[in-house]
């Protein structure tokens, strides 16, 4: 269904681009860091399923709007700043709480997943990077091209979520450490909150 030698290519791509450090992966640090290890990885798993709805939709050619639209582009990079700064005040707003009395804290485990969720869907950048990204190792020749997104889509959301749930889990564990002192844990929730607010800036000052 894929060509080999174009699969093998994007293989070593996109795994290059999983281990980068970027928005997605500094997003997950935050959340380990405020709610523990089950809550990074399962923000990390809200990042690949948001993942897969991007690869579903540049299958579909809807990515492709957002090269048409520039007005669809900005509305939804604001929103997406708007949602993250939500997350950065409610992050500096969270009273520390020991995690030796209370377990994971911070955002709740599931909540966890759909802000991860969320703020990938919320990012055009994303979005335009499957358009750019995905066609260049599609075969048209080799036909099922539909397929062929689906198969590049799966496997980028398995890698990604690879790397980001061991990362999850790492920062949430050593966060677990930390937070038995309630000065240290009000320093996690200030600094997640400060992580959000600066990629908010970043997705809003950011030219397509």
């Amino acid at each position: 269904m894929v060509d080999t030698s174009l699969y093998a290519a994007f293989l070593v791509a996109g795994l290059a681009l999983c281990v980068t450090p970027g928005p997605d992966m500094m997003f997950i640090v935050a959340m380990g860091g405020r709610g523990g290890p089950t809550t990074g990885v399962l923000a990390a798993l809200g990042v690949a399923f948001a993942m897969l709805v991007h690869a579903v939709a540049a299958m579909l050619g809807l990515s492709a709007l957002f090269t048409t639209l520039p007005t669809l582009y900005h509305v939804l990079r604001w929103m997406g700043a708007a949602y993250l700064l939500y997350l950065a005040v409610k992050a500096f707003r969270e009273r520390a709480v020991s995690v030796e009395a209370s377990g994971d804290v911070g955002p709740g485990r599931w909540r966890a997943f759909w802000q991860g969720a969320v703020t990938n869907l919320l990012n055009p950048k994303v979005i335009l990077f499957n358009v750019a990204f995905l066609p260049q190792f599609v075969n048209p020749e080799l036909g099922h091209v539909a397929g062929q997104f689906m198969v590049l889509g799966a496997t980028m959301v398995v890698m990604g979520f690879a790397v980001d749930g061991s990362i999850g889990l790492l920062s949430g564990r050593l966060s677990a450490l930390l937070r038995s002192s309630r000065r240290v844990s009000r320093g996690l929730n200030i600094f997640s909150g400060t992580v959000f607010a600066g990629l908010a800036v970043r997705l809003a000052a950011s030219p397509k």
